[in-house]
């Protein structure tokens, strides 16, 4: 990987994938790209940054071509409970910017990653140990560009030889930037709002169990696919991958291990407890683990250690 273009680089993944991607290659090999006018600081002067809507495929292509760029990590897309809100926005910019990416790709020789979801599930799959290969009948428009995604991918891989690979992510959880507009964002809000001193309402139900996983692991997870030997890799795009298990009860639980006075309440949202409740409660990883080496690093107790003592203090936003 010499010239490496991130798409939606100041996004929750994007930000934190960028600078340890500059770490590796250095800073000016790494484009990061948005729609940030003008992008956050600590993007802007680690290395390149320049402005782009990957559904301008003309844009692309000029940026691609200009920068000699022979990776792309693919993150631009709007997430679950804002696609869901604008569905027809969320086709547009989630399928139309893969589809434009695709392409460049194929007539530029890049390698691609795109950055599945356990969304891409359905309340008809497997809910607990859900495997590699399942029915997938995702009912959400985010997830429905995911397994959408996931196929095409495979389609360019088989059908062009676009060295297409990604993961399906469980819900992210990172200090450094905040989230945007995911059903799993409770799990990074909730720490702002201890930190704060403040009760915490809760989205979701006390018992809805989901997948999480630490950025840092999240990180580790794109740049280790893309460098594994090609010849292992069997699936290729939409592997399954987790690092830890628990509710929003148990999360408030772990919190108040370090932090006793802290308190949660619950103030359900429908739209997102729906998602919520479509999506597997764990999935079974032992394919990436066989086929490219996957391992966690972080437990719940381990993170939950880390977010608090790296996590800066913030004042309550207006609005928030």
């Amino acid at each position: 990987m010499n010239r490496i273009l991130i798409t939606g680089a100041t996004g929750q993944l994007g930000s934190e994938l960028t600078m340890a991607l500059r770490k590796i290659h250095g800073g000016q090999q790494v484009l990061a790209s948005g729609r940030s006018h003008p992008p956050p600081p600590a993007l802007a002067e680690s290395g390149p940054f320049v402005y782009l809507d990957v559904t301008d495929h003309r844009a692309l292509t000029e940026v691609v071509s200009h920068h000699r760029i022979n990776t792309i990590f693919h993150l631009a897309a709007l997430l679950s409970a804002v696609a869901e809100a604008h569905p027809q926005l969320a086709w547009q910019v989630n399928m139309g910017g893969l589809t434009n990416v695709l392409e460049v790709a194929r007539c530029h020789g890049c390698a691609v990653f795109f950055p599945s979801s356990i969304g891409a599930f359905g309340p008809t799959t497997p809910q607990d140990h859900t495997p590699q290969d399942t029915l997938q009948q995702p009912t959400t428009i985010y997830g429905i560009t995911k397994l959408s995604g996931e196929l095409l991918c495979n389609y360019y891989f088989h059908r062009f030889g676009v060295d297409c690979r990604g993961v399906r992510y469980p819900g992210l959880i990172s200090y450094v930037a905040r989230p945007g507009g995911g059903t799993t964002d409770y799990a990074v809000e909730i720490f702002h709002a201890a930190r704060r001193g403040e009760t915490y309402s809760c989205f979701l139900g006390p018992d809805s169990r989901l997948d999480m996983m630490y950025m840092p692991d999240a990180v580790r997870a794109a740049i280790s696919l893309m460098e594994a030997e090609s010849g292992p890799l069997v699936h290729r795009n939409g592997y399954n991958i987790t690092a830890m298990n628990f509710s929003p009860g148990e999360l408030a639980a772990a919190i108040r291990r370090h932090i006793p006075t802290f308190k949660i309440d619950y103030s359900i949202d429908p739209l997102r407890q729906a998602i919520a409740n479509s999506w597997p409660h764990c999935v079974d990883d032992s394919v990436a683990r066989r086929e490219w080496g996957w391992q966690p690093h972080f437990s719940l107790e381990e993170m939950v250690t880390d977010m608090l003592a790296k996590l800066p203090r913030d004042r309550k936003k207006k609005g928030e």
